[in-house]
């Protein structure tokens, strides 16, 4: 049964398709049918002990640890939990996201929505492509606490241009190690076209700066609106008041009759 699962399921890396070097593109499908899509651009910053200079006191250095192209992945699909997993660096570094869809009552009744439910990140400060000289290098492991990010109603994609920070506790000393997450677009239930997102879900940071954006041509449409109007209430006008008969206000203007 095994075996067979692993025959059904696919996952590949498709970063090479995006312009973006900075950004991943990862899919895995079950039965020939895409179950879960994700692309967006990470990064770590990893805070670690080195010796000062004394060789007595530590102080502490930061990684900044991208997420490199070409990573080895491999994914879970369900109707409620959904997994995906990126290894780099002949596994030094391993990125885990857990996705979770569940009802919610709401004034409108029961809705289903899906949300990012955890994080897990594995790294190894004896790696020295990103930490030099750690004190005590080893494995760690970086994890979330009590998550609830990218919330989304089910059946819809999950998009933010933004860089958004997810704050996670290491077991090295509970040091506390950021995911710096940007150009995300993320469906990890109810793919209906194979490769192709749902209809996207914007997170309320790019909303906010949709309507910034769009809000002063909105002003000046209206603005426009308004000064179109009061011109053609003006001509009217004008042309109304010029075809009365006007009374001459000066007496001497009247000797010509009578």
């Amino acid at each position: 049964a095994a075996a067979r699962l692993a025959a059904e399921q696919e996952v590949e890396n498709l970063s090479g398709l995006s312009p973006n070097p900075e950004k991943d593109i990862f899919v895995v499908r079950e039965n020939r049918t895409t179950c879960l899509m994700a692309e967006f651009a990470a990064k770590f910053l990893v805070p670690y002990d080195v010796w000062a200079s004394n060789y007595v006191d530590l102080i502490t250095e930061q990684a900044d640890i991208p997420l490199s192209r070409g990573a080895e992945m491999k994914g879970k699909c369900g109707s409620n939990e959904s997994e995906l997993e990126i290894s780099w660096l002949e596994h030094a570094y391993t990125l885990q996201l857990f996705f979770l869809k569940e009802g919610h009552n709401t004034s409108r009744g029961q809705e289903a929505f899906w949300r990012l439910s955890r994080v897990r990140f594995t790294y190894d400060t004896a790696e020295r492509t990103y930490f030099k000289d750690a004190v005590s290098p080893g494995k760690h492991t970086a994890s979330s606490h009590r998550l609830s990010a990218l919330v989304t109603p089910a059946g819809k994609s999950y998009e933010c241009q933004a860089q958004q920070t997810i704050s996670l506790i290491s077991s090295d000393h509970q040091k506390s190690v950021q995911l710096l997450l940007s150009e995300v677009r993320i469906q990890p239930f109810d793919i209906t076209a194979d490769f192709v997102f749902s209809e996207e879900h914007k997170c309320p940071v790019d909303q906010r700066e949709q309507l910034e954006e769009t809000l002063p041509l909105i002003l000046g449409l209206i603005l426009g609106l308004v000064i179109v109007i009061t011109l053609c209430v003006y001509h009217i006008h004008h042309k109304l008041t010029a075809n009365q008969v006007q009374i001459p206000r000066d007496r001497s203007q009247y000797k010509h009759m009578g």
